[in-house]
């Protein structure tokens, strides 16, 4: 039973009011306590008397360790904000920091999985219940190998059922409010089965408990996920619907975390990999050797150049003939498609992407804390609504921002815009187009795309050297 985990998503009634009345309701609330840490923080059941004295040194190391992974100011008190986060909804598997797997890394050791829907719940048609769960299993199909196919009939990997109480595998629901559902680990038999508990009220909204949320959640345990100390991620231990279902990401924590056990979707030189659905829409993906072929933005990111359109990117490697496609998503789940313009300040080891009034600073694939900020707090003026183009010459320590027919430039030193702009694009870059869609710099030239065609300017001899096609970075 080693790689046995169970996990329960329990809904803790909500009780705060401060400073406790009376000696019952003392007792009751440092119940409560006493089996958080127990469950959750491996508490020794002998500490109860500790608890209640409320001064033992391992005690105060217990709520210090779980006000550390919440997030929590870490006073190693029973405050009130401590008290709130113990009655939030939230997951029943102990907690652990950052992304993790199960203890011993299980996982499945093939990539097509399939799934079985065994029983539905009552609280929705069960067209509901299989787009939920067929959505949920496609979060992970987008940023994984794996794939997913669901059976009618006999054993498939992963059995997906509703039941109440007592369900056969010894670990019975408890009716409504308090455990939602439990998952076990990638395996054979009743390994990487999920259970829904049908007392709950399961719906499609947030008016109740959302079941594609709960589902995506404990699929990431069938698939091999531990918990993460990330709020931002779907795999965070406390249950914390976001306001908008529909407009669900991954966090860049959930993808590095399936990604450790399966690696990253595979890669076409044609286009991305799309999870299997029922009945697949005709994809839509831009053509790499397409004559007419257009970029959104264009920048280089430690040695690589990436050419991004629409919701995908080409990564263009100096040591693969065959350039990489793959979706934005899977390397940046929180960045908007269609992008306007990106850049990397090598000197900072940062991309900068822009899309409408804000942008983006990203190291690797990991978004900087404190972004988006609006593109004024480089000191655009209120007219300037998006950007168009964005360069960074380190030669200079300037980077170029590119709008309709004119250009700005901001300064990395001093970290301010320079006086005297904007300026026109055609009398500082004669020969190039006004209306640019990307530009790079590279080998002493300045590259500007426009439309399918591409401008390679000498900043030397301030002239157009060669006119190529915008694709011709690919090997079109």
């Amino acid at each position: 039973m080693k790689h046995l985990v169970i996990h329960l998503l329990c809904c803790l009634p909500v009780c705060l009011a401060y400073p406790l009345e009376g000696a019952a309701k003392e007792n009751s609330e440092m119940d409560l306590v006493q089996q958080y840490l127990e469950n959750y923080y491996n508490l020794a059941k002998d500490m109860k008397q500790s608890l209640r004295r409320k001064d033992s040194s391992p005690i105060v190391k217990k709520i210090q360790e779980m006000q550390r992974f919440l997030g929590l100011k870490v006073t190693g008190k029973l405050d009130s904000d401590t008290m709130e986060a113990i009655h939030k909804p939230r997951c029943g598997v102990p907690d652990v920091g950052h992304f993790t797997t199960f203890p011993g890394s299980p996982k499945w050791k093939k990539t097509h999985l399939t799934y079985r829907i065994v029983d539905y719940t009552r609280d929705l048609s069960r067209a509901a219940v299989d787009a939920a769960i067929e959505k949920a299993l496609k979060v992970w199909a987008e940023v994984s190998p794996l794939t997913f196919s669901r059976v009618h009939a006999g054993e498939a990997d992963i059995m997906i059922s509703f039941a109440v109480r007592e369900h056969g595998d010894f670990i019975p629901f408890d009716g409504p409010g308090n455990v939602l559902a439990h998952a076990y680990s990638p395996g054979q038999g009743i390994y990487g089965d999920a259970h829904f508990d049908d007392d709950e009220q399961w719906t499609e909204d947030t008016s109740g408990i959302n079941l594609f949320l709960v589902a995506a959640h404990e699929l990431g345990h069938s698939l091999g996920l531990f918990h993460s100390s990330n709020p931002e991620a779907l795999m965070y231990s406390l249950y914390q619907p976001p306001t908008d279902i529909r407009r669900f990401r991954l966090s860049q924590d959930d993808v590095t975390g399936i990604q450790s056990l399966y690696g990253p979707p595979p890669v076409s030189p044609n286009e991305p990999v799309m999870p299997p659905e029922s009945n697949p829409p005709a994809p839509k993906f831009p053509v790499m050797c397409d004559p007419d072929l257009s970029f959104d933005a264009v920048t280089t990111l430690r040695g690589e150049i990436l050419f991004f359109k629409d919701r995908y990117f080409w990564r263009r490697i100096h040591w693969n003939h065959r350039p990489e496609f793959h979706f934005i998503s899977t390397f940046w789940p929180s960045l908007p498609s269609e992008l306007d313009a990106a850049c990397e300040v090598a000197s900072k080891d940062t991309v900068f992407i822009f899309k409408g009034n804000k942008f983006w600073a990203t190291r690797g694939n990991k978004i900087q804390v404190g972004y988006p900020r609006s593109i004024r707090s480089l000191g655009f003026p209120p007219t300037v609504k998006k950007i168009d183009a964005a360069m960074s010459y380190q030669k200079e320590k300037k980077t170029y921002f590119f709008v309709e027919d004119k250009y700005w430039r901001f300064d990395e030193n001093r970290q301010i815009m320079e006086q005297g702009f904007p300026r026109l694009i055609a009398k500082d870059f004669p020969g190039v187009e006004p209306k640019i869609d990307a530009v790079l710099e590279a080998f002493g030239f300045f590259y500007f795309f426009s439309g399918s065609s591409q401008f390679e300017f000498d900043p030397k001899a301030k002239m157009v050297t060669h006119m190529l096609k915008s694709n011709s970075w690919l090997h079109c």
